[in-house]
């Protein structure tokens, strides 16, 4: 019988994440194609801001979004990350001070997996949901050692503030 509020709540979660619109674009850098696409996407969501975490340098970013006739105001460039791990705990604090309770998650096909679990954690720690957007590739998904080292690397951070970025195997731009 206390099984079923319980039910009843996490159906509710469920259909209202459905429903509920994202209020922002994230694209996770390291690749042009992945900025492209982003621009592509956003000119199909006009009313919402993009942050690109740890991406191509500015005058070509800005470009991109130019050419694809994005208004720049919307464009947020954030360079602060080093790695997958630190594209999103550099910017979730950001996005919950802004009310951005769910966003469009932009990356690779082949990098989703890792960025979802990493999404999951950090994310979620603040309440911002997600809707995964793949960029179609040609490379074969990560292993998934990447996603289980990067999964403990965002618990670190959750219960540390750590990311373990500086660790010398860990903290590579990936």
């Amino acid at each position: 019988m206390l099984v079923l509020p319980l039910i009843f709540l996490l159906g509710y979660q469920e259909i209202k994440g459905r429903f509920e619109q994202p209020q922002a674009i994230l694209v996770l850098g390291g690749s042009t194609r992945r900025e492209k696409f982003a621009a592509q996407f956003a000119r199909k969501h006009p009313n919402i801001p993009v942050w690109i975490s740890g991406g191509t340098p500015k005058d070509y970013a800005e470009g991109v979004f130019t050419d694809a006739g994005v208004d720049l105001n919307r464009l947020h460039l954030d360079y602060r990350a080093v790695d997958t791990v630190t594209n999103f705990t550099t910017l979730v604090d950001e996005f919950q001070a802004q009310g951005i309770s769910k966003i469009y998650l932009v990356t690779s096909d082949y990098h989703m997996r890792r960025a979802k679990i990493i999404g999951s954690i950090v994310l979620g720690s603040r309440g911002v949901e997600f809707q995964p957007v793949s960029v179609p590739s040609d490379e074969s998904p990560e292993p998934v050692e990447k996603a289980i080292r990067d999964g403990a690397r965002a618990l670190l951070w959750l219960t540390t503030g750590r990311t373990g970025a500086s660790l010398p195997s860990l903290g590579r731009k990936e």
